[in-house]
């Protein structure tokens, strides 16, 4: 077992959970966290939460999570569970790239909020969640994964068919970014009052701003405007980051470019935001995704050189059912320590293998056997 492998965080959930998962998917009528909606749907979300977590320390993982057992998606259950936001089913999911590469595939539809009154981030239902997490990881260490303040507020004021606010809540997006820093604060607040040590900060918008992603909104509309809408997406990740810090949290990220049933979303490379995103947010850990050539050469890790974090690379993939080829994988990692010193480099999957709770298209034992490949890898190349 290395220390040097890492799991971004989600693992396919079991058949038993899923069946409560799914009728979550479907129904408009229910209330963050549906417990209260479906007869037996908290003590088996319990279950599953322990046994995942006993099957990461089996496998000797280094920092145990919930496997995200407790979300439906990776990012919606935190904004459901605010103080202020409806959920609700929207009119479209998603849309993700097909197998083929071109075509659109679109995901579930209950991705839908609305802001009905000032955001809070206090007594939220995912630090009931972090405690079971602490409890029953048996003293190893844990961490917890929500999405970025930058991302939730980036996909609010870009796709109104997400997320919605009302005049009467805020009349303006100065107010509703003030009051996303403020909730995500409070947040920070109970999850030290929870005994949590490491908050994983999770976000998917970063490459909007690489001028080589032809899905971006900004690709072609001028430099300028979308340099001054990352660098407020940067300033706010900042906020969250320099308050956590101050609190005695690691904050760590991670980079997607979208995951969901195999299926990707984004383009875009590193270097086109390395200056941005790499150098300028104060994390003490990256998870960044190398699984393809979508993200560029490794020469972006440049801009660690004058800064403090670690990176860790996420050069094996969570969406195929094969193991991933060792050859090329060794070789990235030697290509990435003449960079930067090898000792602040660590080993990952690109992703999560169920950043939404339906999963990636492999098995529960093709998902073992890929993270104990990972795990050979690592040990084989750090010797610890």
């Amino acid at each position: 077992m290395s220390k040097r492998f890492q799991l971004v965080g989600s693992l396919l959930r079991p058949a038993e959970l899923l069946e409560y998962k799914r009728k979550i998917e479907e129904r408009d009528d229910i209330t963050y966290p549906f417990y209260a909606d479906f007869v037996g749907y908290e003590a088996c979300e319990d279950a599953a939460i322990r046994q995942v977590i006993q099957k990461q320390i089996d496998h000797g993982i280094d920092v145990i999570s919930d496997g995200e057992y407790s979300k439906a998606l990776w990012h919606l259950d935190f904004y459901w569970g605010l103080h202020g936001i409806k959920r609700k089913i929207a009119s479209g999911g998603y849309l993700f790239r097909d197998h083929d590469g071109t075509s659109e595939f679109e995901t579930r539809k209950d991705i839908g909020i609305d802001i009905v009154a000032p955001l809070s981030g206090k007594n939220h239902h995912l630090i009931s969640i972090y405690k079971k997490i602490e409890s029953a990881a048996n003293g190893h260490p844990t961490k917890l994964c929500i999405p970025s303040v930058s991302h939730m507020y980036g996909e609010i004021t870009l796709s109104k068919a997400i997320g919605t606010y009302n005049d009467h809540v805020y009349t303006s997006e100065q107010g509703l970014k003030d009051d996303l820093l403020k909730s995500y604060k409070e947040f920070v607040d109970d999850f030290v009052a929870a005994n949590g040590k490491i908050l994983q900060l999770d976000d998917c918008l970063w490459t909007l701003f690489a001028d080589d992603n032809p899905n971006s909104p900004f690709t072609g509309v001028g430099e300028v405007k979308g340099v001054a809408f990352a660098n407020e997406f940067i300033e706010l990740n900042n906020a969250v980051i320099d308050y956590a810090k101050a609190k005695g949290l690691k904050v760590w990220t991670h980079n997607c470019r979208g995951n969901y049933k195999s299926r990707n979303m984004g383009a875009g490379s590193y270097e086109k935001i390395a200056d941005l995103f790499l150098k300028q947010q104060r994390y003490d850990r990256f998870f960044l995704e190398w699984d393809d050539e979508r993200a560029g050469s490794l020469e972006s890790l440049k801009v660690f050189a004058d800064r403090d974090g670690e990176v860790v690379l996420g050069l094996l993939s969570s969406k195929t059912s094969t193991l991933d080829d060792e050859a090329r994988v060794l070789q990235c990692l030697d290509e990435a320590a003449k960079i930067i010193d090898k000792n602040r480099l660590f080993l990952s999957h690109q992703c999560g293998f169920a950043s939404c709770d339906n999963g990636n298209e492999l098995t529960e034992a093709q998902q073992w056997a890929k993270i104990e490949q990972g795990q050979k890898i690592a040990l084989q190349y750090w010797g610890e």
